[in-house]
């Protein structure tokens, strides 16, 4: 069936529906008490469309639909094919699977260890922990009110009868009862994690009522020593507990639960309020949110986030009210098997506690956004050294290094080499030879290739770098801004780097500028300028040798401008030529015997 077929065949019925594109990918998922009504209004072109959801409806191209028999059961479907699918054009929420749990193991003396994995295998989790701190507190404080064990063997009912683990250093120093040797009964056991649970769910109240209780009677029956370990507990306890802020006065569970959002992200917070004390704080990031209505947002949070919680609060307090809070105050209540209440505070402690957690995800959604703008932010840390240290405008992503090679004069050639985010960019390179006639002038030389080279980034409209250097003083730098100057560059920058004392000059400023030889930004600049000094040498013997070379074969008798063109030609270098034989010069050469044989004997010093 194609759209309009489909349109027409939707039921009058609650269910959900999901939007797929050519490639079978649901690219969205909704639920409706009547599913005709709500998918066949998003075809409908009198209805308004926001920018989203008109790109997502053109590559619709198929659409599915699961009839339910309430509209509870459409939300529930929906919060599991949403974390199945993870559509594009939904709010998901991030995945949580870095988030740290306490997991109590299913088995007949549990183990409670951290882990990020999630195993649907009757075990009890407890988290997430957004705040990795928060959570090895936890896990220190109950290692030391109780005897958890710490192996991780299988002390199935036959391996204890069978006595196959051996006591270990814990048991000797009190920190197990040996339930690997049927020293402590799995009925005795098994009432500690009860007690493990109460405390991670924030009874801490009655867990503190039972261990005083039970003080008191051990100190009745003379055992002294029992009834001081209690003690200590006791008072390790009550201090986890004074960390906890009281925020309420009455013991009531409670989550707070608020949500900024920005463009197409959202944070949102929950405070986890037990017995009157805050006893953590959890914040998820979602995605798919532009466009959204806040409490559309917040709806489809709350549905995906105790679709999954391994505790339901009596009490929810949220900012605003959801579209349709009877669904999801009876969804909730059918997940915790009591009846739970969604509030929403005017006035007073209540309106404080939701405007707090409201303005912790908006500091939170602030830090994600910090975060991708430093994501995106390549610039390596160098480069804003050198930007600080030299005030510049921007950190200089682009630098081209000038330096000038000769000697006496003789065979001047230039170099430019370029670097890009602090590393060097061969393919940038080049090279020039000097044409100035009033030889030897460094200033002159400088001047001609700084103009060279600008006049032609000018004509074809290329990047200009970040930053020039030039290696030398001031009067390397005064040519260079001369002709920068000249050019209608008043404001590119530029420095000098003398080799000496490894001193910058800038432009405008009198005194040279020297920065600790362990700064990074002089590391860089040395790095620059030691690489335009070697590409310019390099160059520079290149030229020298050649002309040496082809002066000594212009010396032989016979050998004009021609032949040794095309001998240089033939063996590709002077090198190529005294490695050839008399027959090979003759062959490949192509020159009389005679002239041959002087060729050989005046390459070989004969």
């Amino acid at each position: 069936m194609n759209i309009e077929e489909k349109l027409t065949a939707l039921p009058d019925k609650p269910g959900v529906y999901l939007f797929k594109n050519k490639d079978g990918k649901v690219l969205y998922i909704g639920k409706a008490i009547i599913l005709r009504n709500r998918v066949r209004s998003y075809f409908q072109k009198s209805r308004p469309l926001d920018p989203r959801l008109q790109i997502m409806v053109g590559k619709v191209t198929d659409i599915e639909w699961i009839v339910t028999d309430s509209e509870i059961e459409a939300l529930i479907l929906e919060a599991n094919l949403i974390k199945k699918h993870k559509p594009r054009y939904n709010v998901n929420l991030k995945d949580d699977k870095s988030f740290p749990f306490i997991r109590i193991t299913a088995e007949d003396f549990p183990q409670v260890f951290p882990t990020r994995r999630v195993i649907r295998d009757g075990s009890n989790y407890f988290g997430p922990y957004t705040n990795v701190r928060d959570m090895r507190e936890a896990l220190t404080t109950l290692k030391r009110l109780f005897t958890i064990r710490t192996c991780k063997y299988d002390l199935s009912e036959q391996v204890v009868a069978k006595k196959k683990v051996q006591l270990c250093l814990q048991y000797y120093i009190k920190r197990c009862l040996g339930p690997c040797q049927g020293l402590q009964l799995i009925e005795e056991y098994n009432r500690m994690i009860d007690k493990v649970k109460q405390f991670l769910k924030g009874k801490t109240n009655q867990l503190l009522s039972e261990l005083q209780q039970e003080m008191s009677q051990l100190a009745g029956q003379q055992k002294y020593e029992e009834a001081a370990r209690i003690r200590d507990k006791i008072e390790v306890l009550e201090k986890y507990r004074n960390a906890q802020k009281v925020v309420m006065g009455d013991p009531w569970d409670r989550d707070i639960v608020a949500v900024a959002q920005e463009d197409d992200d959202a944070c949102a917070v929950i405070f986890r309020i037990r017995e009157g004390k805050i006893i953590g704080r959890v914040h998820f990031y979602l995605n798919g949110v532009l466009h959204k209505e806040y409490t559309e947002v917040l709806e489809h949070f709350i549905n995906q986030y105790y679709s999954a919680a391994q505790e339901i609060p009596l009490e929810i307090f949220l900012p605003q009210e959801l579209p349709r809070p009877e669904v999801t105050v009876a969804w909730l209540g059918g997940l915790s098997s009591q009846a739970v209440k969604i509030i929403i505070p005017k006035q007073g402690e209540k309106k404080k506690l939701v405007d707090m957690c409201e303005k912790n995800a908006r500091y939170l959604l602030e830090e994600l956004k910090l975060q991708k703008l430093k994501a995106k932010d390549t610039t390596p840390f160098v480069l804003k050294a050198l930007q600080r240290d030299l005030s510049l405008p921007s950190p200089p992503r682009r630098i081209e290094c000038f330096d000038i090679s000769n000697i006496q004069g003789s065979d001047p050639v230039a170099s430019l080499v370029c670097f890009i985010d602090g590393k060097p960019r061969k393919s940038e390179y080049r090279k020039f030879k000097i044409n100035v006639k009033d030889t030897p002038d460094d200033f002159a030389m400088m001047r001609e290739v700084v103009r060279r080279r600008y006049v032609r980034v000018l004509e074809e409209k290329k990047e200009l770098p970040g930053l020039i250097m030039v290696d030398g003083g001031k009067g390397q730098l005064s040519s260079a801004l001369a002709v920068l100057n000249e050019l209608n560059m008043k404001d590119q920058p530029i420095i000098g780097l003398a080799k000496k004392l490894e001193e910058i000059f800038r432009p405008g400023v009198s005194d040279a500028q020297m920065l600790p030889k362990s700064s990074a930004s002089l590391k860089l600049l040395q790095k620059i300028r030691d690489e335009a000094h070697r590409f310019a040498v390099t160059y520079h013997r290149q030229r020298r040798a050649k002309r040496t070379l082809t002066s000594d074969l212009d010396q032989i008798p016979g050998i004009g401008p021609n032949r040794r063109n095309q001998l240089l030609q033939v063996f590709g270098s002077v090198q190529g030529l005294r490695e050839a034989s008399v027959d090979k010069i003759i062959e490949k050469g192509k020159i009389p015997a005679a002239l041959a044989e002087k060729v050989y004997a005046f390459l070989h010093g004969k």
